[in-house]
């Protein structure tokens, strides 16, 4: 049987536009045999040392580590060939027989983070090739305790985090005066002694040193730091004023300067520093009156001034207490509020005002009262003294009554003796 006449040109055509043509290049794309290249991760391992190092460390080496991290420790590898490397580990909730061992530590001087979490282990020598390397270190519950020696061998950090950690220091200065590159700064409830230091690197975003028994005052170190956010001084013995370069803050958005022994009064200044978010004073011995540019600060969220010395009317209208997350002036005895601006309802735990500004002497009375009138708190006074003056013109309750009983005695003898005589 001959082809139809016009099939043999078609195919002609065909073979001589399309000579190269294979059968995998007119196959769908979902059937094509080619495969995307093969992933770093498949194509190296980790470096044989740093498998026995973190075998050492209890962390199960028979997955990639660092693609399938356990429940308790996380490691970040690099891309590096032939073999991988480890640059960030975390270590948590310890067994108590792991050591950090100067060998393992030495096989993982590739690390630039690292971070232990419940981590009871005495704590080693960390070799050269990793305090070059380290550029962030935490230990939290860890450790069991450093020195200020210790810690001052890391100077390349940039992120530093020492919490729940009793460190043996004479100041902090002991530790800091070589970290030129420290960005975050947090030594919290170290048992940590001495002094604020006189001279801090200006690289500093973050500083925590609450919950320890630093003492003395705030040096003006601390208050150059322009590109400081967040400053945390709470719960140790620092004492004297505020100071008034403190406003020189300008990018901070966290004060907390609580129970300390801070005395004076709130710096005008801080009104420079309009970023800031949480501001908290409380349990110090600040006095004076609150100034009233806190409430033009449009950033507050939250503001806690209780337990001072504090004086005055509050300077605070409802708006600004009701967009505050946290408010609290409880604990200043000479502060009070204008209840005609401010509803008792509110619980603000100061008095209400008299109309010389000074705390009324039974606030719960007048606070329930306060609850049913709207009226401003010096015309509630001058009807209140107006009342008083009537008063006390008006004849008096228990005189009146006197009079009346003697009067009734005497009308009583007079009728008894008209009687005695009809009689006769």
């Amino acid at each position: 049987m001959k082809p139809p006449p016009l099939l043999l040109p078609f195919l002609f055509i065909f073979l001589f536009i399309f000579p190269n043509i294979t059968t995998s290049q007119i196959l769908p794309p979902t059937h094509s045999p080619i495969t995307s290249p093969p992933s770093s991760s498949s194509t190296t391992t980790l470096d044989p040392k740093q498998i026995r190092a973190l075998q050492s460390l209890n962390i199960p080496t028979s997955k990639d580590p660092c693609s399938q991290p356990s429940y308790q420790n996380a490691t970040i590898c690099d891309n590096t060939t032939p073999f991988r490397h480890v640059t960030s580990l975390t270590l948590s909730n310890c067994p108590s027989y792991v050591a950090l061992s100067f060998t393992a530590l030495k096989s993982l001087s590739t690390l630039h983070t690292l971070h232990l979490l419940n981590c009871h282990v005495p704590p080693i020598r960390f070799p050269p090739e990793l305090i070059s390397s380290l550029r962030s270190f935490t230990a939290v519950n860890s450790l069991r305790r450093v020195t200020g020696a210790w810690l001052s061998q890391l100077q390349n950090l940039t992120d530093l985090t020492v919490t729940n950690v009793q460190v043996k220091a004479s100041g902090p200065y002991v530790i800091l005066a070589h970290m030129t590159k420290l960005q975050s700064l947090t030594i919290s409830h170290a048992n940590l002694t001495g002094y604020l230091p006189g001279h801090i690197h200006s690289k500093l975003i973050h500083i925590d040193f609450s919950e320890n028994q630093l003492k003395g005052n705030i040096p003006i170190s601390i208050t150059i730091l322009d590109t400081l956010q967040s400053l945390n001084l709470s719960s140790n013995s620092l004492s004297g004023e505020i100071p008034v370069s403190i406003g020189d803050l300008v990018s901070l958005n966290f004060l907390s300067l609580a129970s300390n022994s801070f005395s004076g009064s709130i710096p005008d200044s801080i009104s420079a520093v309009s970023g800031l978010v949480h501001m908290d004073l409380s349990s110090n011995q600040l006095n004076g009156t609150i100034p009233k540019f806190i409430s033009q600060m449009k950033n507050l969220k939250h503001l806690n001034l209780a337990n001072n010395n504090f004086h005055g009317v509050l300077p605070f209208n409802q708006s600004f207490i009701q967009r505050l997350e946290v408010f609290n002036v409880n604990g200043n005895s000479n502060l009070c509020y204008n209840h005609s601006i401010l509803s008792s309802k509110l619980k603000l735990g100061v008095s209400p005002c008299d109309k010389y500004g000074m705390p009324v002497s039974q606030p719960s009375k007048d606070s329930s009262a306060d609850d049913n009138s709207d009226d401003d708190y010096s015309d509630g006074d001058e009807d209140a003294s107006k009342n008083n003056k009537e008063h006390h013109h008006g004849p008096n309750k228990f005189v009146l009554g006197v009079a009346i009983t003697l009067s009734s005695l005497v009308f009583l003898i007079v009728l008894m003796v008209l009687c005695a005589k009809c009689c006769r």
